[in-house]
């Protein structure tokens, strides 16, 4: 089982780190369902909408960096 458990977090955090350019850090502190959620969107499995750039300055706006 540790092997099999170390076998998939090497190849996840391989993908993490090549597709969604994620260090280490970003990756163990990621939920599993966060990772899920973002490989998905990132090989366009989401079924959701893109955000529109409407939608990304309405939550920049309400969420704003400084």
């Amino acid at each position: 089982m540790a092997v099999e458990f170390a076998a998939t977090a090497a190849r996840l955090a391989g993908a993490a780190g090549w597709l969604l350019h994620w260090c280490p850090d970003n990756f163990w502190a990621a939920t599993p369902a966060e990772l899920a959620a973002v490989l998905r969107a990132a090989a366009g499995e989401d079924g959701e909408a893109a955000v529109t750039r409407a939608d990304l300055t309405a939550m920049q706006e309400r969420f704003p960096d400084g």
